[in-house]
Protein backbone atom coordinates (compact mmCIF):
# COMPACT_ATOMS: atom_id res chain seq x y z
CA UNK A 1 0.00 0.00 0.00
CA UNK A 2 1.48 3.33 -1.18
CA UNK A 3 1.71 6.65 1.66
CA UNK A 4 -0.92 9.33 -0.03
CA UNK A 5 0.27 12.56 0.35
CA UNK A 6 -2.65 14.79 -1.59
CA UNK A 7 -3.03 14.73 -5.36
CA UNK A 8 -2.30 17.32 -8.05
CA UNK A 9 -5.40 17.15 -9.51
CA UNK A 10 -8.22 16.38 -6.85
CA UNK A 11 -11.65 16.66 -8.64
CA UNK A 12 -13.03 16.57 -12.11
CA UNK A 13 -16.18 18.20 -13.10
CA UNK A 14 -17.62 20.50 -15.77
CA UNK A 15 -17.16 24.73 -15.57
CA UNK A 16 -19.97 24.55 -17.89
CA UNK A 17 -23.23 23.04 -19.86
CA UNK A 18 -22.44 21.11 -22.93
CA UNK A 19 -24.14 22.01 -26.06
CA UNK A 20 -27.37 20.29 -26.64
CA UNK A 21 -26.05 18.67 -30.05
CA UNK A 22 -22.61 17.80 -28.52
CA UNK A 23 -22.06 14.36 -29.27
CA UNK A 24 -20.45 14.32 -26.02
CA UNK A 25 -23.96 13.94 -24.13
CA UNK A 26 -24.10 10.19 -25.65
CA UNK A 27 -21.26 9.50 -23.83
CA UNK A 28 -21.92 7.77 -20.39
CA UNK A 29 -18.47 8.93 -18.67
CA UNK A 30 -19.79 12.56 -19.49
CA UNK A 31 -23.53 11.72 -19.06
CA UNK A 32 -22.09 11.24 -14.97
CA UNK A 33 -20.35 14.63 -15.15
CA UNK A 34 -23.49 16.41 -15.67
CA UNK A 35 -25.01 14.81 -12.74
CA UNK A 36 -21.74 15.77 -10.65
CA UNK A 37 -18.08 16.07 -10.07
CA UNK A 38 -16.05 12.75 -10.09
CA UNK A 39 -13.35 12.95 -6.92
CA UNK A 40 -9.83 11.65 -7.52
CA UNK A 41 -9.03 10.37 -3.67
CA UNK A 42 -6.46 8.37 -4.28
CA UNK A 43 -2.82 8.32 -5.28
CA UNK A 44 -3.55 5.87 -8.47
CA UNK A 45 -7.33 6.41 -9.73
CA UNK A 46 -8.29 3.47 -12.52
CA UNK A 47 -11.24 3.84 -14.71
CA UNK A 48 -12.73 0.98 -16.23
CA UNK A 49 -15.63 0.10 -18.36
CA UNK A 50 -16.61 -1.16 -22.07
CA UNK A 51 -15.51 0.26 -25.07
CA UNK A 52 -17.81 3.18 -25.65
CA UNK A 53 -18.13 3.70 -22.24
CA UNK A 54 -15.91 7.38 -22.51
CA UNK A 55 -12.50 6.40 -20.76
CA UNK A 56 -10.21 7.56 -22.99
CA UNK A 57 -12.66 10.23 -23.84
CA UNK A 58 -12.35 11.38 -20.62
CA UNK A 59 -8.64 10.79 -19.83
CA UNK A 60 -8.09 12.65 -23.19
CA UNK A 61 -10.14 15.63 -21.57
CA UNK A 62 -8.39 15.41 -18.01
CA UNK A 63 -4.65 15.37 -19.74
CA UNK A 64 -5.20 17.87 -22.70
CA UNK A 65 -7.61 20.24 -19.81
CA UNK A 66 -4.10 20.13 -17.87
CA UNK A 67 -2.07 21.29 -20.33
CA UNK A 68 -0.65 17.92 -22.03
CA UNK A 69 -0.20 17.39 -25.67
CA UNK A 70 -3.77 15.81 -27.05
CA UNK A 71 -1.55 13.42 -28.87
CA UNK A 72 0.82 12.49 -25.73
CA UNK A 73 3.88 13.22 -23.67
CA UNK A 74 5.39 15.65 -21.43
CA UNK A 75 3.88 19.04 -21.03
CA UNK A 76 6.55 20.15 -22.85
CA UNK A 77 5.12 18.55 -26.17
CA UNK A 78 3.89 20.31 -28.71
CA UNK A 79 3.43 18.51 -32.15
CA UNK A 80 0.33 17.07 -34.03
CA UNK A 81 -0.08 14.43 -36.47
CA UNK A 82 -3.99 13.95 -36.77
CA UNK A 83 -6.39 16.21 -34.22
CA UNK A 84 -8.71 13.39 -33.67
CA UNK A 85 -9.24 14.47 -29.75
CA UNK A 86 -12.83 15.67 -29.03
CA UNK A 87 -13.74 18.89 -27.21
CA UNK A 88 -14.58 17.76 -23.73
CA UNK A 89 -11.09 19.45 -22.60
CA UNK A 90 -12.67 22.75 -23.10
CA UNK A 91 -15.88 22.32 -20.43
CA UNK A 92 -13.79 20.03 -18.05
CA UNK A 93 -12.46 22.14 -14.44
CA UNK A 94 -10.37 20.55 -12.90
CA UNK A 95 -9.66 21.45 -9.17
CA UNK A 96 -5.63 22.06 -8.56
CA UNK A 97 -4.38 21.82 -5.09
CA UNK A 98 -0.38 21.11 -5.76
CA UNK A 99 1.78 21.75 -8.66
CA UNK A 100 3.83 18.53 -10.11
CA UNK A 101 7.53 18.26 -10.70
CA UNK A 102 6.98 16.29 -13.68
CA UNK A 103 4.10 15.06 -15.66
CA UNK A 104 3.31 12.44 -18.77
CA UNK A 105 0.43 11.80 -20.75
CA UNK A 106 0.85 7.86 -22.22
CA UNK A 107 -1.64 6.99 -24.88
CA UNK A 108 -1.39 3.54 -26.51
CA UNK A 109 -3.07 4.57 -29.86
CA UNK A 110 -0.51 7.98 -30.67
CA UNK A 111 2.56 6.14 -28.59
CA UNK A 112 4.34 5.46 -31.80
CA UNK A 113 3.68 9.44 -33.16
CA UNK A 114 5.02 10.32 -29.33
CA UNK A 115 8.67 8.42 -30.15
CA UNK A 116 9.03 9.63 -33.41
CA UNK A 117 8.89 13.54 -31.49
CA UNK A 118 11.48 12.74 -29.11
CA UNK A 119 13.65 11.80 -32.21
CA UNK A 120 12.89 14.62 -34.55
CA UNK A 121 13.59 16.59 -31.87
CA UNK A 122 17.56 15.36 -31.10
CA UNK A 123 17.56 15.70 -34.93
CA UNK A 124 17.43 18.74 -35.18
CA UNK A 125 18.51 19.99 -32.25
CA UNK A 126 21.86 18.25 -32.57
CA UNK A 127 24.91 18.42 -31.09
CA UNK A 128 22.83 19.41 -28.28
CA UNK A 129 22.19 17.19 -25.60
CA UNK A 130 20.10 14.33 -26.30
CA UNK A 131 16.54 14.39 -25.03
CA UNK A 132 16.39 10.65 -25.44
CA UNK A 133 18.96 10.23 -22.80
CA UNK A 134 16.29 11.37 -20.44
CA UNK A 135 14.55 7.87 -21.56
CA UNK A 136 17.52 5.39 -21.32
CA UNK A 137 19.60 6.76 -24.12
CA UNK A 138 18.59 4.79 -27.13
CA UNK A 139 15.81 5.65 -29.49
CA UNK A 140 12.58 3.91 -28.47
CA UNK A 141 11.64 3.05 -31.69
CA UNK A 142 14.62 0.18 -31.56
CA UNK A 143 12.80 -1.66 -28.79
CA UNK A 144 9.15 -3.55 -29.33
CA UNK A 145 6.55 -2.01 -28.72
CA UNK A 146 5.94 -2.86 -25.17
CA UNK A 147 9.74 -2.69 -24.28
CA UNK A 148 9.81 0.60 -25.16
CA UNK A 149 6.22 1.72 -23.06
CA UNK A 150 8.51 0.34 -19.99
CA UNK A 151 11.56 1.79 -20.39
CA UNK A 152 9.04 5.21 -20.67
CA UNK A 153 7.94 4.76 -16.95
CA UNK A 154 11.15 2.94 -15.61
CA UNK A 155 13.99 5.75 -16.77
CA UNK A 156 11.00 8.91 -17.92
CA UNK A 157 8.96 9.10 -14.82
CA UNK A 158 9.82 10.26 -11.72
CA UNK A 159 8.62 11.11 -8.06
CA UNK A 160 6.41 13.81 -7.38
CA UNK A 161 4.65 13.24 -11.26
CA UNK A 162 1.60 13.51 -12.59
CA UNK A 163 1.27 10.53 -14.93
CA UNK A 164 -2.23 10.06 -17.58
CA UNK A 165 -2.20 6.43 -18.71
CA UNK A 166 -4.45 5.79 -21.87
CA UNK A 167 -4.88 1.89 -21.91
CA UNK A 168 -1.36 1.46 -21.38
CA UNK A 169 -1.70 -2.34 -21.05
CA UNK A 170 -2.66 -2.41 -25.10
CA UNK A 171 1.37 -3.19 -25.60
CA UNK A 172 2.18 -4.92 -22.94
CA UNK A 173 1.95 -9.18 -21.73
CA UNK A 174 0.33 -10.54 -18.64
CA UNK A 175 4.22 -10.86 -17.47
CA UNK A 176 4.97 -7.06 -18.28
CA UNK A 177 1.48 -5.45 -16.68
CA UNK A 178 2.55 -6.72 -13.27
CA UNK A 179 5.99 -4.70 -14.04
CA UNK A 180 4.21 -2.27 -14.64
CA UNK A 181 2.21 -2.38 -11.57
CA UNK A 182 5.60 -2.43 -9.17
CA UNK A 183 6.45 0.99 -11.23
CA UNK A 184 3.33 2.95 -10.54
CA UNK A 185 3.71 1.54 -7.08
CA UNK A 186 6.78 2.56 -6.37
CA UNK A 187 6.27 5.52 -8.49
CA UNK A 188 3.09 6.64 -6.36
CA UNK A 189 4.80 5.81 -2.86
CA UNK A 190 7.84 8.63 -4.23
CA UNK A 191 4.54 11.03 -4.23
CA UNK A 192 3.07 10.67 -7.84
CA UNK A 193 -0.05 10.68 -8.73
CA UNK A 194 -1.69 8.61 -12.00
CA UNK A 195 -5.18 8.50 -13.30
CA UNK A 196 -5.63 5.18 -15.54
CA UNK A 197 -7.96 4.12 -17.79
CA UNK A 198 -7.51 0.11 -18.85
CA UNK A 199 -9.20 -3.10 -19.84
CA UNK A 200 -6.43 -5.29 -17.15
CA UNK A 201 -7.53 -6.94 -14.51
CA UNK A 202 -3.61 -6.88 -13.62
CA UNK A 203 -3.77 -3.14 -13.16
CA UNK A 204 -6.56 -2.80 -11.21
CA UNK A 205 -5.67 -5.13 -8.53
CA UNK A 206 -2.99 -2.34 -7.42
CA UNK A 207 -3.69 -1.89 -3.54
CA UNK A 208 -4.88 1.19 -2.20
CA UNK A 209 -6.10 2.09 -6.32
CA UNK A 210 -9.50 3.68 -6.52
CA UNK A 211 -11.20 1.22 -9.30
CA UNK A 212 -13.98 3.54 -10.73
CA UNK A 213 -16.17 1.19 -13.01
CA UNK A 214 -18.29 3.31 -15.94
CA UNK A 215 -21.57 2.08 -17.16
CA UNK A 216 -24.72 3.37 -18.66
CA UNK A 217 -25.85 4.73 -15.01
CA UNK A 218 -22.47 6.76 -13.97
CA UNK A 219 -19.44 6.18 -12.42
CA UNK A 220 -18.56 4.26 -8.70
CA UNK A 221 -16.04 3.24 -7.22
CA UNK A 222 -16.09 -0.76 -6.73
CA UNK A 223 -13.60 -3.33 -5.44
CA UNK A 224 -11.71 -4.49 -8.97
CA UNK A 225 -13.18 -8.66 -8.41
CA UNK A 226 -16.32 -7.04 -8.87
CA UNK A 227 -15.97 -5.62 -12.40
CA UNK A 228 -17.15 -7.27 -15.14
CA UNK A 229 -13.56 -7.01 -16.54
CA UNK A 230 -12.28 -9.48 -13.91
CA UNK A 231 -15.57 -11.11 -14.25
CA UNK A 232 -15.33 -12.17 -17.69
CA UNK A 233 -11.51 -13.49 -17.72
CA UNK A 234 -12.45 -15.27 -14.05
CA UNK A 235 -15.43 -17.42 -16.03
CA UNK A 236 -13.03 -17.65 -18.62
CA UNK A 237 -9.96 -18.96 -17.23
CA UNK A 238 -12.40 -21.29 -15.31
CA UNK A 239 -14.32 -22.92 -17.87
CA UNK A 240 -12.86 -22.41 -21.28
CA UNK A 241 -14.88 -25.34 -23.11
CA UNK A 242 -17.59 -23.56 -21.74
CA UNK A 243 -17.30 -20.30 -22.47
CA UNK A 244 -15.73 -21.39 -26.48
CA UNK A 245 -18.83 -23.73 -26.63
CA UNK A 246 -20.85 -21.05 -26.72
CA UNK A 247 -19.16 -18.66 -28.59
CA UNK A 248 -18.10 -21.54 -31.50
CA UNK A 249 -21.23 -22.90 -32.02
Amino acid sequence: MFDFRGNFITEVSLKQALPKESYLKSVPAVRHLERGPIPLNSAVTVFVGENGSGKSTLIEGIAVAFGFNPEGGSLNYCFETNPTHSELHRYLKLSKVFRPKDGFFLRAESFYNALSYIDELDRIQSPAPKIIGGYGGVSLHEMSHGEAFLKLVQKRFSGRGLYILDEPEAALSPMRCMTLLAEIDRLAKEGSQFIISTHSPILMALPGADVMEITDGGISRTDWRLTEHAAVMREFLTHPEKILGELLK
